[in-house]
């Protein structure tokens, strides 16, 4: 049902991408050509007025086909004869409707929810260092740990774990003023509990807060804008070498991760509302992704866009849309490749366990 419901859910993103720059070139008044789910052979199409609607073979991608898109065109409704911000309007909407797509599952999923851990310090355990006068205080909440915003408590632990070391920026709220504790020494303790079990723990605890509506949209987008920032890290860790190929995975690794996660919710709604989750994730993920300014993403077109635009408006030369065209189509190739390799890399990863 795991498999199931991934395929459903990629299916989904994917339209409601292509969605989002079919509605965006119709309203633009922009010619669309085609509009495809999937990719590869042509399993069914028909005309609807001057446009194709088809399903493809391959359950991977799909596409908005517009006139002029990747290359000159006369006609007077092709994407390149449209304003440039119409333009810019066409290429943001699908990431702009997967972003509100994913913001809206994480609220469906948060809907329910009556109580949050709030990053609000509510004692301290008598091993505990850094708490004092010069230090933490009960009633302290944590709101930026080493420039990083903390959206939620979990983003603590986790900032902690992508900044090593014992001494970190903190900023906290006390009594409605923000404090600044630069160059903060916090020093962790080794601490065996009941059942035999040592962990390296701070020694601070964290409240539990009611929520009410308006706490659980607000912890639903924090959600969102928290798995915003945690693509931007993951990105500064390949960048830095920190993470590589195997710590990346592609639509048959994320497969196995839902179907994981699934299997070992306790029950049939918990799985659900984990898969939903899992959803919301990957839906804001590639929102972000796919504004990267890499050639054949979108981002990659908003830059040009940007250039050509701005080169012209001073040079009053028009650019042939053409080397652009080459440009993106280099990129769908590595991009293409790409995708394959994490592919390859998640099946044998899958039959090796």
């Amino acid at each position: 049902m795991s498999v199931l419901f991934a395929i459903i859910l990629f299916s989904l993103l994917i339209f409601v991408h292509e969605l989002g720059h079919f509605v965006a070139a119709k309203l633009s008044g922009v010619q669309v050509n085609e509009f495809s789910m999937f990719m590869g052979p042509l399993l069914w199409s028909k005309q609807v007025g001057e446009t194709t609607y088809s399903l493809r073979l391959i359950p991977i991608g799909g596409f908005c086909a517009m006139e002029g898109e990747d290359g000159g065109s006369d006609n007077p409704r092709s994407f390149n004869k449209a304003a440039w911000w119409k333009r810019l309007i066409i290429l943001v909407a699908g990431a702009a409707v997967n972003f509100v797509m994913g913001v809206l599952l994480m609220v469906l999923i948060y809907l329910p929810a009556q109580q949050e851990i709030a990053p609000v310090i509510s004692s301290f355990e008598p091993f505990c260092t850094i708490n004092g006068p010069e230090g933490l205080q009960v009633g302290d909440r944590i709101v930026e740990l080493d420039g990083e915003r903390i959206y939620v408590q979990s983003d603590f632990s986790m900032l902690l774990q992508f900044n090593p070391g014992n001494t970190h920026d903190l900023v906290v709220e006390r009594d409605g003023k923000k404090v600044t504790l630069p160059n903060f020494h916090m020093e962790k303790h080794t601490v065996t509990d009941e059942d035999g079990v040592t962990r390296q723990l701070y020694g601070m605890n964290f409240t539990i807060e009611e929520l009410n509506l308006s706490g659980r949209l607000r912890y639903a987008w924090n959600q969102s804008m928290d798995t915003v920032r945690l693509v931007r890290l993951s990105l500064q860790m390949l960048v830095r070498g920190q993470a590589g190929l195997k710590d990346m995975s592609g639509p048959v690794g994320i497969v196995q991760q839902m179907s994981v996660v699934a299997d070992s919710s306790p029950t049939k709604l918990d799985a659900l509302m984990n898969l939903l989750y899992f959803g919301g994730f990957i839906a804001i993920n590639l929102a972000v992704m796919n504004l990267l300014p890499i050639p054949a993403l979108d981002g990659g077109r908003v830059v040009c866009l940007l250039l050509t635009t701005a080169v012209e408006a001073v040079t009053k030369k028009k650019i042939d849309p053409k080397y652009e065209g080459y440009l993106h189509s280099a990129g769908m190739i590595v991009l293409l490749a790409f995708m394959a390799l994490l592919m390859f890399k998640d099946i044998f990863v899958l039959f090796k366990g």
